[in-house]
């Protein structure tokens, strides 16, 4: 462990990119789960959504998740290992023949496997354009436990995410990245708007961002694009299977018709729950005016300084 620490080298490395109907989605290139994030939106994007709020918004979405998140264990590994070209999964062929296999009117089956996490999200956009989008995680509850001596930096735990099965694409091995469910978007738009969203998560991260982004698209307000009610489609601790957890503000209709569809639909209780991701949205038009807010299921903020 020590001589893999000491032998560890940052690189960077070109973001992947999706061109969708007036925009260009930018996201982080594996071992994160950027490409989750980016199919995810490709695939809602092919549904033909008509309005926000409704049965096809929220069930075209947990769909295209689901699908999505399919392609982690295989696709969202070290850069170095062997592993699919993540532009092969951006390409439109491919979106497009995913996006049929979506039934509009019915939910597909999908575990997912759980996962706990300790991160923050932040964006910032300066005067001149710049966009930064920006993630940072210590992982399970609070890291490794290890503190660097000389720093006082706690070290994270990622390294729990590999397998020990030696056939997985995730197997542990000297040297290797693992894959982590950390990923920064951004969104550049034809008339000139930049986007820096995002949120923490975990596995969550991926439906927190196509939910927070297709409602902006709909409805161009940042504070009512994460203010709006959310979804999160995984397994908890101890539970039997996945479900699709609703926080209490969703439309009763919308959640009747959900049932209706097969999703095992479980409410969280609360009108803003703590593990429905806490997200951040800044927007520059092409006038210079910033628009920034931050979620209130968390203690962030937003700040023009």
């Amino acid at each position: 462990m020590r001589e893999d620490l000491a032998r560890y080298q940052p690189v960077l490395r070109d973001p992947l990119t999706l061109a969708l109907p007036g925009r260009i989605q930018v996201n982080t290139p594996p071992p994160t789960v950027g490409l989750i994030s980016l199919v995810t939106l490709g695939l809602f994007e092919r549904l033909g959504v008509a309005r926000a709020e409704t049965f096809e918004h929220i069930h075209g979405l947990v769909e295209a998740s689901k699908r999505a998140l399919a392609l982690r264990d295989a696709a969202c590994v070290d850069f170095d290992a062997k592993r699919p070209d993540p532009a092969s999964f951006l390409n439109p062929k491919y979106l497009d023949r995913e996006a049929a296999k979506i039934d509009m009117k019915r939910a597909a089956p999908w575990p997912l496997p759980p996962e706990e996490g300790d991160t923050i999200w932040m964006g910032a956009i300066d005067a001149n354009g710049l966009a930064v989008s920006y993630i940072q995680s210590l992982f399970w509850e609070y890291g490794s436990g290890c503190v660097l001596p000389s720093t006082g930096i706690l070290l994270q735990n990622r390294g729990v995410s590999f397998s020990l099965d030696a056939s997985h694409p995730t197997a542990l091995a000297p040297g290797k990245r693992t894959t982590h469910t950390l990923n920064a978007p951004l969104a550049v738009f034809d008339d000139g708007r930049i986007m820096s969203y995002g949120s923490m998560g975990g596995d969550g991260q991926p439906q927190f961002q196509a939910q927070i982004f297709s409602r902006y698209m709909f409805s161009r307000d940042v504070a009512a694009s994460i203010d709006a009610p959310r979804f999160r489609f995984d397994k908890a601790w101890g539970a039997p299977r996945a479900t699709l957890k609703l926080e209490s503000r969703f439309d009763p209709d919308i959640v009747a018709g959900l049932e209706r569809a097969g999703h095992d639909i479980e409410m969280a209780g609360l009108p803003y729950g703590d593990s429905f991701g806490h997200a951040g949205m800044l927007v520059r038009h092409r006038d210079g005016r910033v628009e920034a807010t931050h979620d209130p299921r968390s203690d962030g903020g937003a700040e023009g300084i």
